[in-house]
């Protein structure tokens, strides 16, 4: 990598499509003179590089390019550079950085800035360190220029420069560093794993202090003079339309302002909230339901057995399949099936619009702001640069702030440019879960064929759901030869089929008229669910422990098999068990990460109870053990919602569910123990916000049929009566 220096977005985007050895190609520090220039001030800052400034008063200010949605990489990625930095930990502060493709786009994602499939940590390990480091040469090359002595001779320590009795603070030095040319990237070494203070220890979440005490600023909270807000009428029917609209009834309403047809719908500009809603409420709408008003959920179902049954698309495939599955001494055959999912965060969506004629001010709670600054700039016919987005913290994301359409941001524009006023548009909840983005549902066929061992030695497997990258600007990376990616990843890619001699692997990609898009942990949701389920249906076959029979699969895979002995060593996997308990066990693979689960479970009736889940995970080098315990335990969480309750279904072209009454997310009386374990490696960190969801259902499921003798293959699980 060449020298840091200033770099225009076109090279920087070229540049970013590879990653370098070791540092992030793309990654710049920018040229000195911009900072000499800031210096001059008494109470000038110094900036050494787009991710942090040193002020006077010696506080370090991390400026952090991903959003923040509970994850906890406000603290992770601060303690990357605190660490490097030589930073004082009770010094650190963090703020949203603004949204710039050029100082904070992500290699894997073409130079966009985004926060999404667990990618933080992992891309910004190497780049944040990097960036600490140079800070601290330049504040050593400071002090040694004070103190008249050599860098060589120089130290630092929590936030000290040190040379013999000399001493001085990084904001002693601010002015000073800020003077001097940025460092040559050759110049600059990472400490070693065994010198780390900060990365590997448990430390407290730097956001904590703000969300208990109420000071934490979401979308929701945005609120200034002038501000209005609104919410949108939009079809019942996915690709619905407007045939007409009288709002006489909605304009009559005190507080109501404006009622403006925007490409969505219908939008109620009011004072408040409930004006707006009850504005709302009054407008009479004709409209247009379009080509999907027959959508139907028991229909699509069948759709897609009818698919399943039927070759697709090949997205692996070795040997003769069904040469093998003749010869077969044994042959499992299964059909699994999940349904649509809503993202439903706890916070609705919403997002502030102010245009001005030379720029689009945008507060909101993304995770993708070089999306939002592109589409807002179409819109109101600005550069992308003349768009600021003030990035709040997310109540809630999984995916659903992030779409390729931008919408609730595009849509938020849209009203404040035919209000011709500021305005804050409000999704309820039930706006966006009967018309947001979902996961799709998806069917799985799978016929195995097992040896005279019981060990599979063919494997014919066709998924049917629908592709979340087709038509999106990700789909000519992510969909190749007709197969999407994220629909197969957890099978075509499984460690149970990569060494299979015999296996095939298909895939149909229906349209239905439904917007789907990726959920936290995108296609392992379906396929550990599935794949895990099938090795306990191997086993039982085979008359084999469902341990003892992955780990003799996993031989050849040494970090699933950590996981998995890890787990169940801390499950006492053979212990006994309270009466009318049972357990069940799940090791899988998602975004560089293992992760193994071992439920525990009951019966009341015809009611599952988790009792407690033991987690085992290997995400690498653990930068944060606490916040990686948290995530775990989130993912869990998560995962329990759509095992035990979750499910959309459409009738009439309409979704039936409307919020979390009949949309159920896991209840806290229904909350297990959750023990996490982490397995210590200098491996490269791996992602955490999403892994630890797709081992809860299979773990779950199996730990049901250990207990009552019933294969459930479809989610959410549902016991039968006797």
């Amino acid at each position: 990598m060449g020298p840091f220096m200033d770099t225009s977005r076109r090279t920087f985007l070229k540049g970013s499509a590879v990653l370098g050895a070791g540092l992030v190609v793309g990654f710049f520090i920018p040229s000195a003179n911009r900072f000499a220039q800031a210096a001059a001030a008494p109470d000038a800052v110094f900036a050494p590089n787009a991710f942090l400034r040193i002020a006077p008063d010696g506080r370090v200010t991390v400026l952090l390019g991903h959003s923040e949605m509970g994850q906890g990489i406000w603290t992770g990625l601060s303690m990357l550079i605190a660490e490097e930095l030589d930073a004082d930990w009770s010094r650190i502060r963090v703020e949203h950085a603004p949204a710039s493709a050029a100082d904070y786009g992500l290699p894997a994602f073409g130079g966009m800035q985004i926060t999404g499939g667990s990618t933080s940590t992992w891309m910004e390990f190497d780049r944040y360190r990097q960036a600490g480091a140079a800070a601290r040469l330049m504040l050593v090359q400071a002090a040694a220029k004070r103190f008249n002595v050599a860098p060589s001779q120089v130290r630092t320590e929590s936030g000290v420069v040190i040379a013999g009795d000399q001493r001085a603070t990084y904001g002693e030095l601010a002015n000073e560093a800020g003077q001097l040319p940025a460092p040559d990237p050759a110049s600059i070494k990472l400490k070693e794993a065994r010198d780390w203070r900060i990365i590997g220890k448990p430390t407290q979440r730097l956001d904590t202090p703000q969300k208990i005490t109420g000071q934490a600023k979401f979308g929701m909270d945005v609120q200034f003079d002038g501000l209005l807000t609104a919410m949108v009428a939009r079809s019942p029917v996915f690709g619905g339309s407007v045939r007409s609209f009288d709002a006489e009834a909605a304009l009559a309403l005190p507080g109501v302002h404006k009622v403006v047809q925007v490409p969505t719908g219908i939008a109620v500009v009011a004072d408040h909230y409930w004006a707006a809603k009850l504005g709302r409420d009054a407008l009479k709408i004709d409209w247009d339901l379009g080509p999907n008003k027959g959508l139907d959920s028991l229909a699509l179902l069948q759709s897609f057995r009818k698919l399943a049954a039927t070759p697709g698309t090949p997205a692996s495939q070795a040997g003769d399949v069904n040469t093998a599955l003749g010869k077969a001494v044994k042959t499992v055959e299964a059909e699994y099936s999940v349904p649509y999912l809503a993202h439903a965060p706890m916070e609705p969506l919403n997002c502030t619009v102010r245009i001005t004629p030379d720029q689009c001010e945008i507060w909101t709670g993304t995770q993708f702001q070089t999306l939002d600054q592109m589409i807002a700039a179409k819109i109101t016919g600005l550069k992308p640069e003349q768009v600021v987005i003030h990035t709040e913290f997310l109540g809630g994301g999984f995916g659903r702030r992030a779409n390729p359409t931008s919408d609730f941001v595009s849509e938020a524009v849209q009203v404040a440019k035919a209000a011709g006023a500021p305005v804050k548009t409000v999704w309820s909840r039930e706006d966006d879960i009967r018309g947001g983005y979902y996961r799709s549902a998806f069917v799985h066929q799978a016929r195995i064929g097992l040896g005279a061992d019981g060990l599979p030695q063919a494997w014919k497997h066709v998924l049917v759901g629908q592709s979340i990258m087709a038509g999106t600007m990700l789909e000519a990376t992510m969909v190749k030869d007709g197969i999407d990616k994220t629909s197969v990843e957890g099978v075509a890619d499984s460690p149970y089929l990569t060494g299979l001699a015999n296996h095939r692997v298909d895939l149909h990609s229906p349209q239905t008229g439904i917007s789907v898009l990726w959920l936290r942990s995108v296609g392992h949701t379906h396929t550990a669910f599935v794949m895990e389920s099938l090795i306990d249906e191997l086993a039982t076959a085979a008359g084999q422990d469902p341990v003892a029979y992955r780990r003799t699969l996993l031989k050849a895979h040494p970090r699933h098999l950590g996981v998995l002995n890890l787990a169940v060593e801390k499950a006492n996997w053979k212990a006994p068990l309270p009466a009318g308990h049972a357990l069940g066990v799940e090791v899988h693979e998602s975004f560089g990460s293992y992760v193994a689960q071992v439920a525990e479970v009951s019966q009341d009736n015809l009611k599952i109870r988790v009792h407690r889940v033991v987690c085992a995970v290997d995400c690498g080098i653990a930068v944060n053990p606490a916040s990686i315990a948290a995530q775990m335990e989130s993912c869990i969480t998560f995962g329990l919602g759509f095992t035990l309750h979750s499910k959309l279904t459409f009738k009439d072209g309409q979704v039936q569910q409307s919020n979390y009454h009949d949309y159920q997310v896991l209840r806290l009386n229904e909350m297990p123990v959750v023990e996490v374990h982490i397995v210590p490696s200098s491996d490269k960190p791996g992602g955490i916000g999403e892994t630890g969801v797709p081992p809860t259902a299979p773990a779950v499921a199996n730990a049901v049929f250990a207990l009552t003798g019933q294969r459930l293959r479809e989610l959410p699980l549902q016991l039968a009566g006797v």
